[in-house]
């Protein structure tokens, strides 16, 4: 008989995966908790090495946890990175890395553990982003890889509604996390290796966006962990839950017309009165 309360979870040692785990494990779910490093969550946690933009790590990781379980309740592609800047000042690295991680990962840890999902009549939830759906300016490898994330996920709940597996995006908005501050590490060392004429062309739109980034009241990671175990738990979950600020992006930004959006994000943003 499958086991209905073991959950795999990517991206574990994170602001939001970590909460999540805790929670899952608090609410007697096995926790599978996919890690790239050292880890210790203590009982229930199995620590998984998951590496998800090393396709063979994900293979490895699907045949350990299928030698344990007959069957997962859920999959949660939690793993992420964001990478930030002007597309000019995006080395091509950077952009790989970014689509390898939020875009090709969970779509390797989908097909290794889909079985297992299959076997478990269990469901798929997809962590993404306001910006899958809403490009931001200095956040386009970031916007382009939840937007192929969103799309991955619609494509996904038509292909397997033949065996009643939901696939849900979890939309979190502004989370107190230190992705942002890594993020933030990840361009200054990208824009080092770019010539500084270039980057200074950017200049004032680096200022503006750091500025405006600021004013963001960034919530709580446990408020993220309690839907994403909300959608774990429920019988019939929602195709996708929203969080925080991005209510207001999704319910405002997705349905005006695109000069009136583009106004709106430029101006949100400080990047309206740029010029050379």
């Amino acid at each position: 008989m499958a086991d209905r309360q073991a959950v795999l979870i990517t991206g574990s040692t994170g602001g939001i995966g970590t909460a999540t785990v805790e929670l899952l494990r608090r609410r007697g779910f096995t926790v599978y908790a996919g890690v790239r490093g050292p880890a210790d969550f203590g009982a229930g946690v199995h620590v998984v090495p998951l590496d998800v933009a090393d396709p063979e790590s994900v293979a490895a990781a699907a045949k350990r946890v299928a030698g344990e379980v007959d069957g997962l309740r859920a999959v949660i592609n939690n793993a992420g990175v964001i990478v930030q800047g002007p597309l000019e000042l995006v080395p091509a690295d950077e952009w790989r890395r970014q689509l390898e991680v939020n875009t090709l990962g969970p779509a390797s840890v989908v097909r290794e553990f889909l079985p297992l999902v299959r076997a478990g009549a269990g469901r798929i939830i997809n962590v993404g982003a306001a910006t899958g759906r809403i490009a931001f300016p200095l956040l386009g490898a970031l916007s382009a890889s939840k937007a192929g994330l969103e799309a991955l996920s619609n494509a996904l709940r038509l292909e397997l509604a033949a065996w009643d597996i939901p696939v849900v995006m979890i939309e979190p908005g502004s989370t107190e996390t230190a992705i942002f501050a890594k993020a933030g590490e990840a361009e200054r060392a990208a824009q080092g290796r770019i010539g500084a004429d270039q980057v200074a062309l950017y200049r004032a739109h680096l200022a503006a966006y750091e500025k405006a980034s600021a004013r963001f009241k960034p919530g709580p990671v446990d408020k993220v962990a309690e839907v994403i175990v909300r959608a774990v738990e429920a019988s019939r979950p929602k195709r996708r839950y929203t969080i925080g600020d991005a209510r207001t992006l999704g319910a405002v930004l997705t349905k005006l017309p695109a000069g009136l959006r583009d106004r709106v994000l430029t101006g949100a943003l400080g990047l309206n009165g740029i010029r050379p």
